[in-house]
C-alpha cells in the first residue's frame, strides 16, 4: 500500500511537471497578435460564394459578437473562406457558436477577425468531465488512478514524443522508450506496484518489443511511405526534415501498446484472483489457468482491433467499391495495405502478449520456482 502511494505521488508530480513545461514550439510573436475567442454568429451572407460541382467556393460574410476575452460583447465583421476542400471548409449560420481568430496591432487593437472553426470546446470539457466521473464513481480510486494515468500518457505525447519527433530524434527508439514509460506508469497505476502489476508489466514489456520488432522487419516487404498518414506532407512542406517512414512504424507500435496493456492486465489480474482464492496452486498451473484465460481474450481483442483500425479506412473502401477496383488492387494501395500492416501486426503482438503474461505471472507467483526446461514447465525443487 506504501509502495501504491508513493508511486501514484511520484506520477502526480510529474503530471503536474509536464503540464507546466513548454513544448518548445510556442511562438510567441503569433500569442502576442493572435488570440482565440468563443464567438456568436449575428448575421451571414453567403452572396459571395459559388456552388461548383459538389463543392462551395468563396468567401462567407459574417458578423459576430465575441462571448469572452477582453473584447467580450463586441461586434465585427468577419470572414469565412471556403477553399473546395469538404473535410475542412465550414458553412456557418446565425446563432453558431464559432471560435474567431482576432488578429491585433503592436498597440493591442483589432485589425481583423476571422471564423475560424465551430467552437467545440463546451461539449468537449462535458464530455472529459462525464468520462471522469463515470470513471471515478465506478471504479472508485481505480478510477482515479486511471484518470491519471490518461493525463500522464496524453501529455507525455503532447510535451515529449512529438516535440522530440520534430527536432528530428530518431523516431523508433524515442517511440519504444515512450511506450515503455506509459505502459509502466499505466499498468502499475492500475494493477498496483505488485505481483499482479509486475506480471502484466512483464507480458506488455514483452508484446511492445515483439511488435515493435515485427513492425521494424515487416516494413520492409510492406513499403509504405510515411507520407501515407495525414498531414505528413504538411509537415515537410513546413521545413521540417523528418523521418517519415520511421515516425509510420513507431506509430504501429505505439498505438498497438494499449491494447498489448488491456490484455496483459486483464491476465495478470484473472491470474491474481485464483492465486487470491487458491494459495497452494502451483505455478505451473497458474500459467496453465492463464492460457486458458487468454484464449478468449485473445479471440475477442484481435477483433476489437479489427473494429477500432477499420473504421480509418472504411470510406477508403467504399470509394474503391464504387469505381469497381478489384480486391487485388485494393489490398496492395498504400493507404489500405497501411492499415492491414497496421491492424495484423497489432494483433500478432497482442497473441504473443497474452501467454508471455501468463508465463511471467507463474515464475512471479511461485517465486522463482517456476522454469522453462527443454520447452516445458517446470516447478524447481
Amino acid at each position: 500500500m506504501k509502495k501504491d502511494l508513493v508511486f501514484v505521488i511520484t506520477v502526480t508530480l510529474a503530471v503536474i511537471i509536464l503540464a507546466i513545461i513548454d513544448t518548445g514550439f510556442e511562438n510567441p510573436q503569433l500569442t502576442q497578435n493572435t488570440i482565440y475567442e468563443k464567438a456568436e454568429i449575428l448575421k451571414t451572407d453567403n452572396s459571395a460564394l459559388q456552388e461548383i460541382s459538389v463543392v462551395v467556393v468563396g468567401n462567407q460574410k459574417v458578423k459576430i459578437k465575441l462571448l469572452s476575452g477582453k473584447f467580450k460583447g463586441q461586434e465585427f465583421d468577419a470572414e469565412n473562406i471556403l477553399n473546395g476542400q469538404k473535410n475542412i471548409d465550414k458553412i456557418f449560420k446565425t446563432g453558431d457558436k464559432v471560435l474567431a481568430v482576432v488578429t491585433l496591432d503592436n498597440n493591442g487593437n483589432v485589425i481583423g477577425v476571422r471564423a475560424a472553426e465551430f467552437y467545440r470546446t463546451g461539449i468537449e470539457l462535458f464530455l472529459a468531465i462525464l468520462f471522469v466521473a463515470a470513471l471515478i464513481g465506478f471504479a472508485g480510486v481505480t478510477g482515479l488512478k486511471a484518470v491519471l494515468s490518461f493525463m500522464f500518457t496524453a501529455l507525455s505525447f503532447w510535451k515529449i514524443l512529438l516535440p522530440l519527433y520534430l527536432k528530428g530524434i530518431s523516431p523508433i527508439p524515442a517511440g519504444i522508450i515512450l511506450s515503455f514509460v506509459t505502459s509502466t506508469v499505466v499498468i502499475l497505476l492500475v494493477a498496483g506496484v505488485n505481483k499482479k502489476g509486475f506480471s502484466a508489466l512483464s507480458g506488455a514489456s514483452l508484446g511492445i518489443a515483439f511488435t515493435a520488432l515485427l513492425s521494424l522487419v515487416s516494413a520492409q516487404w510492406f513499403k509504405i511511405p510515411g507520407t501515407v498518414q495525414d498531414y505528413s506532407e504538411a509537415l515537410i512542406y513546413s521545413g521540417f526534415n523528418l523521418n517519415l517512414s520511421q515516425i509510420f512504424i513507431a506509430s504501429i507500435f505505439i498505438s498497438a501498446s494499449g491494447a498489448l496493456m488491456d490484455v496483459s492486465t486483464d491476465i495478470a489480474a484473472a491470474i491474481d484472483e485464483i492465486h487470491r482464492r487458491m494459495p497452494q496452486l502451483p505455478g505451473k498451473e497458474l500459467v496453465i489457468s492463464g492460457f486458458k484465460i487468454a484464449r478468449p481474450v485473445i479471440g475477442s481483442m484481435t477483433t476489437t482491433l479489427l473494429f477500432a483500425y477499420s473504421s480509418g479506412f472504411l470510406f477508403a473502401f467504399m470509394a474503391f467499391m464504387a469505381k469497381g477496383m478489384p480486391l487485388t488492387m485494393i489490398i496492395n494501395s498504400n493507404y489500405i495495405a497501411a492499415e492491414i500492416f497496421h491492424t495484423l501486426t497489432g494483433s500478432l503482438g497482442l497473441v504473443l502478449t497474452a501467454p508471455l503474461t501468463a508465463i511471467a505471472a507463474g515464475i512471479i507467483y511461485s517465486r522463482g520456482k517456476l522454469k522453462i526446461e527443454n520447452g516445458q514447465l517446470k516447478i524447481k525443487n
